[in-house]
């Protein structure tokens, strides 16, 4: 079969970024002549900026500023030659001086980026292994991600969580000579610190355990001389850790700096770091300025001015305590998070502060997840008390405007940042525009209106609802037992505007996922067979495919019924605590669907495509031919009908126990064959609901020479006129030579065509095979908002490809 097409991670960014960049509120140009670093200038207003990394304002030194100034007069505007064959001539006063900073050697890079891209393939060895925090910064996995092609194993932990560090520890320790834990010492977003108490606790009790800190958010605002928070908890720096700092962003100049108290790891890099060696080194204006702030650094004014910022970051949590704004990490770092749940809240709100004269930063993905959209705002020594204060007071007024612009709520909002799990109640007392009814069986639902509506497609009539209910249900296994919900919103005037139904079960998380990644996990689930699983409140369900959502777009407000169906699917996100929320089967090209789920915390992602098959305008098999392409008709030829007199087709509408049986193990082989949709095994159960019930039968393939089954088609037959093939099975001995695949495709036209339906539902996957026999292939996308990024981004470190 067809390998499936997978989800671009990067595409995905694109399509958020440039939502967010419509908005207005990302990709913006500053304007004006001048910088101060108190206001900054775009859409043509002056601002209080709350959006700089440069916590202490040396950017704006005059000291720095001359000093940059005398380098480029004495050296020029750069200093054309590799480090490695000549520093130019400030290079050596400014190691000097950044080694005081840290009581160590230090290596000067370009950037962080470069830096780590010289130092990770160059200090983590063949026989090492790393785990990521899954926050850690994206310069960080960028460099780690050369170590694959080398086979050093890469794992990922979630956020700060120290007990999943150690099972890592334990896995790798047997098989990995060292292990590379590599984290912020504050990060970017939050401004949340990694926990280095505990951290160096395990470095004492796992000796393999190595330590990777990027700290340049911490650079200068915190420790002896500024040398950041890392040092400021561990003092000196032990033989077991390596540590990144910065010389732009709060040092005010450009560059980063590595320091080490391994010599041999240090000799290493500074003799060949890669991107050290052939790239070019900083301009003398840096190196002017850089060498300016160390000598700042390295006197008691630094203190001075770490202490004023503490004052005014202490300032910024007091005038938050006294207000409900959701402030995400309370502790004395700049960097302050407001969180504002959908990313079309997120944008509302950072062009009403601009309209009050306030920049702030957008949080988006993949910085954080997208239902984690919110405002980074930081403090630095520029901004003042009153400005501060006014910051606070304007943010508390426009925050719950910018809510009920986007019709939600604070509530919303904690649950999306795990603040507050309290269910809001409805108000009833309310006549709302629309109402959004919810129920858990299809017995509640009226059939005809469900047949009318959702229930054309696939395996979504009233009857084959009913038939989901009755299979999973009460089985022994957690992935056989699907809860169900059923959605219909009408208006004022009770006329039916949206119709859909969900499940709520175990999934795998690479169920999309790249083939080598779902063989990779399999691999490990034989030891434990939940491993990257977890609960999923999904539109349809595993054995479903079709439109999962009536909408009537010819309603004037459509826009707001879909709104009112977000709000009940979030309420039972909140009850049930799912991992992921998936709303699937959608026209990627569908930009309307594409705007309103983006901005409401969505991600897209990439489906197999759909298949169907409508074109019966045909009597015999030549005339059926005739509808095909040219290079089809030939496959027709060749691969179906030649094979047509090695086959007994028959059609079953009920079976033996050891008939079912036989369809049962065949189903296993094309589930154990095709990783490419990765679910649980369905059980036994299925199949003998199916013999039992009569809209299912079963179009079986003979081979004739031995009276063997070596094929299976499981059909269900939609009460409104579709043909649905919805499983498979085969014999892999005689798949091959037979072309069984393709024999149950063609009979299954033939079988459809003497029901005389309307359409055959062909469903997902192998949409190369179903177009030769005359299928119309559809694109579809799903949209999915996780509780974080964690396993999007694990699972993304085992693709091979």
């Amino acid at each position: 079969m067809a390998k499936l097409k997978h989800n671009n991670f990067l595409d995905t960014v694109v399509e958020v970024m440039t939502n967010a960049k419509e908005e207005g509120a990302l990709h913006l140009y500053a304007e004006g002549k001048k910088f101060n670093g108190r206001y900054i200038e775009t859409k043509g207003k002056k601002l209080f900026h709350f959006g700089t990394t440069g916590y202490l304002g040396l950017e704006q030194d005059a000291r720095l500023k001359a000093a940059a100034i005398e380098a480029i007069e004495r050296y020029g505007t750069q200093f054309p030659l590799s480090k490695s064959y000549i520093s130019h001539p400030l290079y050596a006063e400014l190691e000097e001086k950044v080694a005081m900073i840290y009581g160590r050697p230090v290596i000067i890079t370009k950037n962080s980026t470069l830096g780590h891209m010289a130092v990770i393939p160059s200090v983590v060895k063949d026989g090492d292994g790393v785990v990521l925090d899954h926050q850690v910064h994206w310069s960080v996995q960028n460099a780690v991600q050369p170590l694959k092609l080398r086979s050093v194993p890469v794992e990922m932990i979630r956020h700060s969580r120290l007990d999943m560090l150690e099972d890592k520890i334990k896995k790798l320790r047997d098989k990995c000579r060292r292990i590379w834990y590599m984290a912020d010492g504050i990060y970017s977003m939050y401004g949340d610190y990694a926990p280095l108490e505990e951290l160096t606790a395990l470095t004492q009790k796992y000796e393999q355990l190595r330590l990777y800190f990027d700290d340049v958010h911490g650079m200068s605002w915190k420790g002896k001389n500024g040398s950041g928070y890392v040092m400021s908890v561990l003092k000196d720096l032990p033989e077991q850790v390596i540590l990144f700092g910065t010389l732009s962003k709060t040092f005010g100049a450009s560059g980063a700096v590595m320091v080490t108290s391994n010599e041999k790891i240090f000799n290493k890099v500074k003799n060949f770091g890669g991107p050290l060696t052939f790239s070019a080194q900083l301009e003398p204006a840096s190196v002017g300025a850089a060498i300016a702030s160390a000598n700042i650094h390295l006197s008691d004014e630094i203190y001075d001015l770490q202490e004023e910022l503490a004052d005014k970051t202490s300032y910024f949590n007091e005038c938050l305590n006294k207000t409900e704004l959701p402030l995400i990490a309370e502790n004395d770092s700049p960097v302050f998070y407001i969180g504002t749940g959908m990313p079309i809240t997120g944008f509302n709100l950072v062009n009403r502060l601009i309209n009050r004269g306030y920049y702030v930063n957008t949080g988006i993905f993949p910085a954080v997840p997208v239902k984690n959209t919110g405002l980074r705002i930081t403090i630095s020594r520029h901004n003042r008390e009153e400005e501060i204060r006014g910051l606070t007071e304007v943010l508390n007024e426009e925050f719950y405007l910018a809510l009920k612009d986007t019709n939600t709520d604070l509530d919303r909002v904690n649950f999306a940042f795990g603040r507050n799990l309290n269910l809001t109640k409805k108000d009833s007392t309310t006549k709302k525009e629309f109402q959004c009814e919810v129920y858990s069986g299809i017995h509640e639902m009226e059939e005809r209106t469900w047949n009318c509506t959702i229930g054309q497609n696939g395996l979504i009539d009233w009857q084959g609802m009913k038939f989901l209910e009755a299979v999973f249900s009460g089985n022994k296994l957690p992935e056989h037992n699907y809860e169900f919900y059923y959605f219909q919103v009408k208006d004022k005037e009770g006329k039916l505007v949206l119709l859909s139904f969900a499940t709520y079960g175990l999934w795998k998380e690479d169920m999309l996922a790249p083939v080598s990644v779902s063989k990779e996990l399999e691999e490990k689930r034989k030891e434990d067979p939940y491993y990257h699983t977890s609960y999923t409140l999904s539109l349809g369900s595993f054995l479903t495919e079709g439109d999962h959502l009536f909408l009537d777009r010819n309603h004037p407000k459509w826009k707001k019924a879909l709104e009112e169906f977000l709000k009940e699917m979030e309420l039972l996100e909140k009850k049930l605590q799912p991992e992921t929320v998936l709303l699937r089967d959608f026209d990627p090209a569908d930009k309307d669907i594409s705007d309103i789920f983006h901005n409401r915390g969505f991600v897209k992602v990439d489906m197999p495509d759909s298949c169907r098959y409508d074109n019966f305008d045909w009597t015999t098999i030549e005339d059926y031919a005739m509808s095909l392409s040219s290079r089809s008709r030939r496959h027709l030829k060749k691969e179906i009908l030649e094979f047509q007199d090695f086959f007994e087709i028959q059609i079953n509408a009920r079976v033996t126990s050891a008939q079912l049986k036989k369809y049962f193990d065949l189903y296993k082989e094309v589930k154990d064959n095709n990783p490419a949709l990765n679910t649980f095994e369905y059980p036994f159960k299925l199949f003998e609901t199916m013999n039992q019930d009569p809209n299912w039968e079963f179009i079986q393939v003979v081979l004739k020479e031995n009276q063997e089954v070596i094929g299976v088609m499981f059909c269900y037959k939609n009460s409104t006129g579709s043909y649905v093939p919805d499983l498979i099975g085969m014999d892999y001995r005689y798949s091959r030579d037979f072309n069984v695949y393709r024999q149950l495709l063609f009979q299954t036209i033939l079988r459809a065509k003497e029901l005389r339906v309307q359409k055959i539902d062909f469903g997902l996957t192998a949409a190369f095979e179903k177009r030769k026999v005359g299928a119309t292939v559809m694109a579809k996308c799903a949209y999915l908002q996780a509780r974080d990024n964690f396993a999007l981004e694990s699972l993304d470190w085992l693709r091979k490809d």
